[in-house]
């Protein structure tokens, strides 16, 4: 019996409701084109599935937010994304074939998509090395997932490891150019041209979802190998957090950010918007009051809406996790 069934589902834009679903049935729902999976419009599943205390969270919050227990997934997914989509399909192709040559894998047990925007997503099935459940699962599938691209010398998006990550779901419409995260065979690709690819994505195809992979011993000890080195840095953490505790000082940074929103127009504005949410966590600030101070700095440095709220609540999650 699965510990970890539930996932969530966004309809529409990713600031949308989270709804609670049998994540197993979600994918597969969105894999064989199921009319109720709703596939002319933008949808989003979780990248991870969740126990029953997610659901109880969930339904005692209505939120996914700030949710701090277990996690897992039946795939790892690795996003590639590029402005430029030739760029984005070269590391597509490296990494699978890093992929292959590492974990001599079968045909079909990688799953492979085309966006439907600026990327390409793959999916390796966690049935290589069979992980159980943990709090630190997505910090593990991070590491474990960075270790890999290194390997394979591809940039990846490591936002897909937040632990209630949304993910495009397979089939789904994408809402700038209309086309569909459509899935492709390796050998489509490894050869096929992004016009080609871009073809197949005009709509949605159904697709099968492959059978659990044999387990390889070298996944295994990748994945011992990331659990270790999550676990020092944890208890790193920990004597830090230890050794400051009470001591916590709020940055000359941080302040300027609040009294002055042009501070964060110079330099790297991602890092000093994570940064000051960051030193703002070590205070245990609670979220609402955190978007509060630094969103106007944000929009102002002419950061996205979408990008501000997602630094801002990345950077609280470091600051109070050490």
């Amino acid at each position: 019996m699965n510990a970890c069934p539930y996932g969530f589902r966004v309809v529409g834009a990713t600031w949308e409701a989270r709804r609670l679903v049998d994540a197993a049935a979600a994918l597969s729902a969105h894999a064989s084109c199921d009319p109720r999976a709703e596939l002319d419009r933008e949808c989003y599943l979780s990248a991870f599935q969740y126990g029953d205390d997610f659901r109880r969270h969930v339904e005692a919050t209505g939120s996914t937010k700030e949710f701090a227990g277990e996690c897992w997934a039946p795939w790892l997914w690795f996003d590639v994304d590029r402005a430029n989509l030739s760029i984005a399909l070269a590391a597509a192709r490296r990494l699978a074939v890093t992929l292959d040559e590492r974990y001599r894998l079968a045909d079909g047990d990688v799953l492979a998509f085309y966006s439907g925007g600026k990327g390409f997503h793959l999916g390796l099935p966690t049935s290589l090395w069979q992980p159980k459940p943990a709090v630190t699962f997505h910090k593990i599938a991070r590491r474990f997932a960075e270790r890999l691209a290194e390997l394979a010398g591809v940039t990846i998006d490591t936002g897909v490891y937040d632990k209630v990550r949304l993910f495009r779901a397979p089939n789904s419409r994408h809402p700038k150019t209309g086309l569909h995260k459509r899935q492709l065979s390796l050998d489509v690709l490894m050869q096929m041209s992004i016009d080609g690819i871009k073809e197949l994505a005009a709509e949605p195809t159904p697709f099968d979802l492959p059978e659990p992979a044999a387990t390889n011993d070298q996944a295994a000890a990748d994945w011992l190998d990331a659990e270790t080195e999550v676990g020092r840095q944890g208890e790193a953490n920990a004597a830090r957090r230890a050794e400051r505790k009470g001591s916590s000082t709020l940055n000359r940074s941080t302040l300027a950010i609040i009294r002055d929103g042009d501070a964060l127009a110079t330099g790297d504005r991602h890092r000093m918007l994570f940064s000051a949410a960051a030193n703002l966590g070590e205070f245990g600030c609670p979220s609402a009051l955190a978007q509060a101070l630094l969103t106007e700095a944000g929009l102002d440095s002419g950061l996205p809406p979408k990008e501000v709220r997602r630094q801002i609540e990345c950077g609280l999650t470091h600051g109070r996790n050490g």
